[in-house]
């Protein structure tokens, strides 16, 4: 009885190492997910930013023209 209880002592110890070593590396997947989510959605946020930053300064631009040619 007690050759069974070191032999189930030393499977359980090792099947708990495999699942906790599976559950860190699912969760370490996840974890890489959201990072590339969160990295993309503020690609997306910068490139916007850009665009309306370029906009803004063509309609200043056209502003400024229009005002110098009222001006003459």
């Amino acid at each position: 009885m007690l050759a069974f209880f070191n032999a189930a002592g030393r499977w359980g110890g090792i099947l708990t190492i495999i699942a906790l070593v599976i559950t860190l590396l699912t969760t370490l997947i996840k974890f890489v997910a959201f990072l590339m989510t969160a990295i993309k959605i503020m690609i997306i946020l910068m490139f916007v930013g850009v665009m309306l930053v370029i906009i803004l300064s063509i309609l200043r631009g056209r502003r400024a023209r229009r005002r110098e040619a009222e001006e003459l």
